[in-house]
């Protein structure tokens, strides 16, 4: 049970984050496609998420009455981490997805784990060794993810799929607009930054502060008190918030749902158990659940790069979680040879690396 925990448990609810991650997308996507205004969709299913999570809240603070006090140093970083993860994140990824579509923000979102892995080496939350074959497999994999996104991204190639055509297009909800790529793709690549940055962050609060109910809950109000109060210079057209029955009310309960309530507890709770890196290597999975959810559904043409680029991801997706499995098992080999006191003063102690442990 215990393995399950530690070793499987986050493997699969990281696979079903991206998947849902994916559909969330989509679904915006069309809603976007059908005149709704990305602010207003951040704002309401982030505020409706926030009132969600309320009661697990209210209820944590009866039930866990042994939990760390509330600083000021505590919630400010709360603070940080609403500004950084949900408002500042959440405004670059829409804005980003309405100047292209859910298949190049996958390819652009591949750029994460480079950016994750370089920052949590700066933070000594991860180190490279040369002479580990696990360090070298990350680094190697985590190089290969990010060649595989670039060349999904930048080689179309000729067309080797396409599920409609029609000149109707304006009646069609599976149709992806015609959009600025190149802006959209700079938005997306400052998204996955700021992603990188808020994944490290959230890693070291995690360890300070573990009681999970509580980050959740601040960094979900103080992240959409952020969105209230830019929505309130960037909505001009108050009609904008009256949002139409149909495929804008599914996003927006969909994306309560999901975004604030389960998705920041899931990536919370992997973060914690093991580590930003590990949460960020899922992020190439994406890219082909993107392809195939924008062909079916979108209308979007898979062109040869896209497959070429997608296998490419998948391959150095692969060699990173190898690395990952041969470092814990290196980590579990020598704690348990330094519970038979067979350590001595010149062992190197793996336990300096990077991840969070629970």
């Amino acid at each position: 049970m215990l393995l399950w925990t530690k070793e499987v448990l986050p493997f699969v609810i990281m696979l079903m984050v991206e998947c849902l991650d994916m559909s969330m997308l989509t679904i915006v996507k069309t809603a976007m496609n059908g005149g709704m205004n990305n602010l207003v969709y951040i704002v309401s299913h982030n505020a409706l998420g926030t009132m969600i999570l309320l009661p697990f809240f209210i209820v944590d603070i009866f039930r866990n009455i042994g939990r760390p006090p509330l600083t000021f140093h505590i919630v400010f970083r709360f603070f940080i981490l609403g500004l950084l993860g949900l408002c500042l994140f959440q405004v670059l990824v829409y804005v980003g997805l309405g100047y292209s579509s859910p298949t190049l923000a996958s390819g652009i979102g591949n750029l994460a784990p480079g950016n994750t892995f370089l920052l949590a080496v700066v933070f000594r939350m991860e180190k490279i060794d040369i002479r580990s074959s696990s360090s070298l497999a990350k680094l190697f994999g985590t190089i290969i993810a990010i060649s595989g996104a670039m060349v999904f991204t930048l080689y179309k190639g000729p067309e080797i799929f396409h599920t409609y055509s029609s000149s109707d297009s304006h009646n069609q909800l599976h149709l992806s607009q015609a959009s600025d790529w190149v802006f959209g793709g700079l938005i997306l690549v400052m998204a996955g930054i700021v992603a990188a940055i808020w994944k490290v962050l959230q890693s070291a609060t995690s360890r300070e502060y573990p009681d999970q109910v509580t980050v959740v809950f601040f960094y979900c109000l103080f992240g959409t008190i952020q969105c209230i109060v830019l929505s309130l210079f960037l909505v001009k057209n108050p009609s904008d918030w009256v949002l139409q029955p149909g495929i804008a009310v599914v996003a927006v309960v969909s994306g309560a749902v999901f975004n604030t309530a389960f998705r920041s507890s899931a990536v919370i709770w992997c973060l914690k158990k093991k580590g930003p890196v590990f949460v960020a290597m899922f992020t190439p999975l994406s890219i082909v659940i993107a392809t195939i959810m924008g062909v079916t559904f979108l209308g979007d043409s898979l062109y040869l790069g896209s497959a070429i680029g997608a296998m490419i991801v998948a391959g150095g997706f692969y060699t990173v979680m190898w690395g990952q499995a041969k470092q814990k098992k290196m980590e579990t080999d020598l704690d348990g040879a330094d519970e038979l006191g067979s350590s001595n003063p010149t062992t190197p102690l793996l336990s300096s690396g990077g991840e969070s442990k629970c």
